[in-house]
């Protein structure tokens, strides 16, 4: 699959260069081979910022820690490794990768990887690799692709790094060339290449050398060049080890698995219905929210229905269509998009004459046209939830108040209206407090949390803390503040009986990344010392909200004898219950749905009594849980969040889905199961969006969000809130005063419902809408009596007026497939997006009855 992205960067440009990792990660285009990526202690502290960059691009990887990698069959799962910044390799490792790469294993290295292994270690690297990092360069110098070399032979590569010089060590397996020079006195090898082996002359995936975007090209290059089919994930939370056998997710099992040749590789049929489902949607997706500009924009001017249908001729059963500027018929945007159209029914031609590889340049060509004039002049947002993450790192860097009213500038001028602070973190709150041994060491002299609730105010935001609950310590931050890795934070050093540990008395946690080490629920002094913290928070400042995160057990793998929560207490509990101590349970053994049981209970236990204390401290108060969208089968046993039966029991209000490394297709369909669930009618969701893509994909991804019957969004996190997306959010959702979903939900209820009917007017208006007269007339006098029920709800919310409103609402929803049939037809996704808003109406007549 990456053979055909060689020309992509050329097509879309640098500032787009993320895009198309993004795009092709859809479950129908999955190929088979993995990427491994190799840990040691050397890169531990960028392994965060590496693995970012490769859950961006989507693709299927795996991790392979350096102490697990001995020989050469620890590698046999492997196509193509990833060395990134590993100074240090043993002899044995240099060994078990001399004899994979004679089998055919290709390498990518980057940074001063061997540099500091043993002299007789780094000749066999020499050999290996076909280069070596000789010295860094002493400033940020560019990069410049050298033109001969067709694999590096676009743009987006080019860049300003911070490097080092390298040199060609060619040898009998391979004749070394290189691939890009710094621009610098004598032009110095920057990458070299050779016929096993990449080498990449800057440290990858460290923000401080070098941008996500430049790496990740970079990356695809080499991958491309390799000539691997690299498959795209799934949605598990992290990578798997690359020794675990390899499992197949059947996506499509009622499509016959068949191949059809290309000139140089196979493609599936599943593939091209994968791809022509993305720009059959994106192109949707594209005139929903030109149709809702429009409707924003000509709010006062477009013809109301019975305008329309005075106009409309019986006999010839068609009206006059209205010309609407600046998004109407002539405008450049909806050329663009009858641009798109003609493209994709070329697409579509290419690929019944078998011209693949066209067909696959078409399809970048058409998304690359529709995301580059992506509407952005005109307001695009509803009423909603627009949140954003107000990471620790970013309040730490401000240092001042001063420097915080920035952030909250450029947060308010582009349309946030919700932010999670991030209040506590491993234990350590960000504020002076009376409950908490220690304040963050880095925030010591200010109270950040006191200046952003009154910056929040001041802008009528709201300002909700953000709170981790049962994760106490964090390596990764411990690092930061110059402690101990192992250290256990200010709190668990004092009461290590506090402490979960797993099976084998591990004190953290199963991941290869940022280990943290937890609190253990069961124990009712955790729970009170927690509950303590909140009400202080609460109680002291006038937040709106508390965002519970870390609101769970740490990642399990019961299956492999990878399981948590064996504290004392904990045992000693459900040895109460059950005569058994849990330690002494298999994960086949019929009391380990007991044990599960007792774990997933304790968590509960704290979300109920956590939300009834706050909420009759302070009955406003918002509270709101960050989780993950895992399948709750797979949640329960892994991570014993049940956050179906907190919604179901009302004890939160707003739940956000943390699904940033979802595609689209997956982000669609995860969202529709989860709204089947009659537990959640009542209770309003958002998604998080991860801002780690290009700014006009994170758009469209928000439009995506507002074509499901969902209730907002939330950014993740301030810390890489850039100027582009800040401007485009000025401009589509800025300055806009609408009610919040959580606050006002019967007014953002008929507010949202007036922009479907604007909508549906311009489209009359337009003779866009597939409907004959007689069903109009039908569909006008129900639309017409919901929208007068909704008002009055809004005006008085009273029981009875609630009432009205749900039979108007259902009886519209029952009604409504069989008034959009014919439209349906030509437009499927359009008449998808109106359900999914329609039902997502009913949800908030619900949350807000909730009240009444």
């Amino acid at each position: 699959m990456l053979k055909f992205l060689k020309h992509l960067p050329r097509l879309i440009g640098l500032t787009t260069v993320l895009l198309p990792i993004t795009l092709i990660a859809n479950p129908a285009l999955a190929l088979m081979d993995q990427l491994g990526v190799v840990k040691n202690s050397y890169n531990s502290r960028q392994w965060a910022e590496i693995t970012s960059r490769l859950n961006l691009m989507n693709i299927d990887y795996c991790s392979l820690d350096a102490q697990e990698f001995q020989n050469q069959s620890d590698l046999n799962n492997i196509s193509v490794l990833l060395l990134p910044n590993i100074e240090n390799i043993t002899g044995a490792q240099a060994q078990a990768l001399e004899l994979w790469m004679l089998q055919g294993g290709r390498v990518i290295v980057t940074g001063p990887t061997g540099n500091l292994a043993q002299s007789g270690v780094r000749e066999q690297l020499r050999s290996l690799f076909g280069a070596y990092w000789a010295y860094p360069l002493s400033t940020e110098t560019e990069l410049q692709p050298q033109a001969e070399q067709s694999w590096i032979s676009y743009d987006g590569l080019g860049a300003n790094l911070q490097g080092g010089v390298l040199r060609a060590s060619n040898t009998e397996m391979a004749s070394s060339e290189t691939a890009a020079v710094w621009l610098a006195d004598g032009k110095p090898p920057a990458v070299i290449f050779n016929e096993n082996a990449i080498f990449l002359g800057w440290r990858w995936g460290v923000d401080k050398v070098s941008s996500s975007a430049t790496d990740i090209a970079w990356l695809t290059a080499a991958l491309n060049y390799h000539g691997q089919q690299i498959s795209t994930r799934s949605t598990r939370v992290e990578a798997q080890p690359c020794n675990r056998e390899q499992q197949t997710d059947v996506i499509f099992p009622d499509v016959q698995k068949r191949n059809v040749k290309t000139e140089s590789k196979s493609v599936s049929v599943e593939q091209m219905q994968g791809m022509n489902r993305d720009l059959e949607e994106l192109i949707a997706r594209y005139e929903i929210t030109l149709n809702m500009a429009n409707a924003k924009y000509h709010s006062l001017d477009i013809p109301t229905t019975q305008g329309v249908l005075d106009d409309f001729d019986l006999d010839a059963n068609q009206s006059t269509p209205i010309a609407i500027a600046p998004y109407g018929l002539e405008s450049k945007s909806h050329q663009v998009l009858l641009e798109a159209k003609k493209k994709h029914q070329e697409f579509l031609e290419l690929i019944r004459e078998k011209q693949y590889q066209k067909a696959k340049q078409q399809w970048f060509q058409t998304r690359n046209l529709l995301l580059n004039n992506y509407p952005t002049e005109r307001t695009l947002a509803q009423p909603e939830v627009r949140a954003m993450w107000l990471d620790r790192g970013t309040i730490v860097e401000a240092k001042s108040p001063q420097n915080l009213a920035r952030i909250f500038d450029r947060m308010a001028a582009a349309g946030i209206n919700t932010v999670f602070l991030e209040t506590l973190n491993a234990s350590y709150p960000i504020y002076p407090s009376r409950v908490a041994p220690e304040q963050n060491p880095l925030t010591k002299g200010w109270d950040p949390l006191e200046t952003a609730v009154k910056l929040a105010h001041e802008r009528d935001m709201e300002l909700h803390a953000w709170v981790w609950v049962f994760a106490g310590a964090n390596k990764a931050h411990n690092q930061i503040l110059s402690r101990p890795p192992d250290y256990l934070g200010p709190v668990l050093s004092l009461h290590p009986d506090w402490l979960m540990r797993n099976k084998q008395g591990g004190l953290f946690d199963y991941s290869s990344n940022q280990k943290k080490a937890f609190y253990d629920p069961a124990n009712p002094e955790v729970q009170q010392y927690l509950l303590s913290v909140l009400s202080e928070i609460s109680t002291n400042y006038q937040v709106d909200g508390i965002h519970l995160d870390y609101i769970r057990y740490p990642f399990q793998q019961p299956q492999i004898n990878q399981s948590s929560g064996y504290s004392e207490e904990s045992r000693k509990q459900f040895k109460a219950l059950t005569g058994k101590d849990p330690q002494d349970l298999t994960y086949n053994n019929p009391l380990w749905s007991d044990w599960n049981e007792f774990r997933i209970n304790q968590i509960n236990n704290f979300v109920f009594t956590a939300s009834r204390k706050l909420k009759e401290d302070r009955p406003e108060l918002i509270v709101s849980t960050a989780v993950f969208p895992i399948a709750r089968e797979q949640r329960l046993k892994t991570i014993q969040q049940d956050w179906e039966s907190w919604a179901e029991n009302e004890w939160v209000d707003l739940i956000v889905l943390m699904s940033y490394g979802l595609n689209n297709e997956q982000l669609s369909l995860n969202t529709s199961q989860i709204l089947q669930d009659k537990q959640l009618d009542s209770t309003l969701i958002i998604h998080g969006i991860a801002m780690n893509n290009t700014d006009l994909v994170t758009l469209d991804r928000m439009q995506l969000l507002r074509n499901l019957a969902t209730d907002g969004y939330a950014l993740f996190a301030a810390d890489s809130f850039g100027p582009g997306l800040e401007r485009i959010l000025r401009q589509t959702q800025g300055n806009v005063e609408q009610p919040l979903p959580y606050r006002q939900p019967f007014v953002t209820l008929a507010q949202r419902y007036q922009g479907l009917q604007k909508e549906w007017s311009l489209l009359l208006a337009q003779d866009q809408l597939v409907m004959d007269a007689k069903t109009i007339k039908e569909w006008d006098e129900q639309k017409d009596s919901l929208a007068s029920s909704l008002e009055r709800l809004a005006e008085d919310p009273s029981r009875k007026n609630v009432l009205t409103a749900q039979i108007h609402l259902s009886s519209f929803r029952r009604k409504f497939d069989y008034w959009m049939w014919e439209h349906e037809s030509d437009n499927p996704y359009q008449v998808k997006a109106w359900q999914n808003r329609l039902a997502s109406l009913e949800k908030l007549l619900n949350y807000g009855s909730r009240s009444i």
